[in-house]
């Protein structure tokens, strides 16, 4: 459960930054380096969250759901058709 609140927290971060960012260019108009950072930022998000999506599919804490993915078949007891 802690794996999807961080995430969540995460995500919300990255919309944060992006939304910052885009306020920053257009209030600085291209001459600060707040628009840099905010992206400098928004890149560590993104790894990060990607990070933790990965670490939740390998350990097993977070599964696909779509009706075409093999995991979902076996874990629902289904045979696969030759």
């Amino acid at each position: 459960m802690w794996l999807k609140i961080a995430i969540l927290v995460v995500f919300l971060g990255l919309v944060a930054s992006l939304a910052s960012g885009l306020i920053f260019l257009v209030k600085d108009q291209g001459k600060g380096k707040r628009t840099l950072y905010s992206l400098g930022v928004r890149v560590v998000l993104a790894v990060l969250l990607l990070s933790l999506v990965a670490y939740g599919m390998v350990s097993g804490q977070l599964r696909s759901k779509a009706p075409w993915s093999e995991a979902n078949r076996q874990h629902q007891g289904l045979q696969q058709s030759p």
